[in-house]
C-alpha cells in the first residue's frame, strides 16, 4: 500500500511539473506548481523527513505560491495571461535537460547505496531545533537580519515615489 502511495505522489509531481512547463496560461501553470509542491512535500514525508515537509508546505506552498498567485490575479491586464513568447531556444533547454537527466540517472546508478531495512528514524524536528538555537544559532540570527533587511528594502523600492 505504501508503493502505491509513493508511486502515485511521483506520478502526481512529475505530471504537475510537465503542466507548469507546457501550460502557455500562467494560471494553470501557477495551479501545476502548487501541485507539485505539494508532491514534493509527500515525497520528503516519504524520505522520513517531516521537518522538510512541514517546511516545504509553508514557505513555498503557503507563502511563495500564494504571492506568485496575487501576483498573477492582481495585474491590470488580467485578460491577456498567457506567455507572450514562445519557445525561445527550446531545443537547446531540452538539450541541457537531457543532459542532466543522463548524469543524474548515471550517478544514481552507480553510487553504493546503503539499505537499512526495519528501522524508522525518530522525528527530526527536535534535534534540528535543538541544532539551531545551540551550535547554529549565529548563522541563523544573521540569516534572519539578512532577510529583514531584504524585506524593509522591498517595502522602499514598492513605494511611490513621491
Amino acid at each position: 500500500m505504501i508503493t502505491l502511495g509513493f508511486w502515485f505522489v511521483v506520478i502526481m509531481t512529475i505530471a504537475a511539473a510537465v503542466v507548469v512547463v507546457g501550460s502557455r496560461n500562467l494560471v494553470y501553470s501557477a495551479v501545476g506548481l502548487f501541485f507539485t509542491l505539494f508532491g514534493i512535500a509527500g515525497l520528503y514525508v516519504f524520505l522520513w523527513a517531516d521537518f522538510m515537509a512541514g517546511v516545504q508546505v509553508m514557505v513555498y506552498v503557503g507563502g511563495i505560491l500564494v504571492l506568485i498567485l496575487f501576483g498573477i490575479m492582481l495585474t491590470h491586464r488580467i485578460s491577456s495571461v498567457n506567455i507572450s513568447h514562445t519557445g525561445l531556444q527550446r531545443s537547446l533547454g531540452a538539450l541541457v535537460a537531457m543532459v542532466i537527466l543522463f548524469g543524474l540517472t548515471y550517478l544514481i546508478q552507480n553510487t553504493p547505496w546503503k539499505w537499512v531495512a526495519g528501522i524508522e528514524p525518530e522525528s527530526t524536528t527536535y534535534e534540528i531545533g535543538t541544532l539551531i538555537m545551540t551550535d547554529y544559532l549565529l548563522p541563523f540570527e544573521v540569516a534572519s537580519v539578512l532577510l529583514l533587511a531584504a524585506l524593509i528594502g522591498a517595502a522602499v523600492l514598492s513605494r511611490k515615489n513621491p
